[in-house]
């Protein structure tokens, strides 16, 4: 069982996260969408294509671009369609 947790909060919890290079990928039905704002911001990896990100809203206090999903990754990442990843300061236990 894999949580994210910011400021006290649960923003996605599962047993079926996917690890790559280090980060867990959430699916995308484990994630608590109240707490989630889309972002602008895209990045692009040359091997799992182009990432969306979503600011992270708690209690008046925003994380900016603290998640990030890919919605059509590239073949080498398919079984992180659509999943979310976090940092800038959201745990994960």
């Amino acid at each position: 069982m894999a949580k994210a947790i910011w400021k006290g909060q649960v923003l996605a919890d599962s047993e079926a996260v996917e690890e790559v290079e280090g980060n867990k990928y959430f699916p995308p039905d484990s994630v608590n969408r109240e707490y989630f704002e889309e972002s602008n911001t895209q990045t692009e990896c040359p091997w799992k294509g182009t990432a969306q990100y979503y600011h992270i809203k708690v209690d008046g206090e925003v994380n900016v671009d603290a998640a990030w999903y890919y919605p059509s990754p590239k073949e080498a990442a398919s079984n992180i369609k659509g999943h979310v990843a976090f940092w800038r300061g959201v745990e994960i236990e």
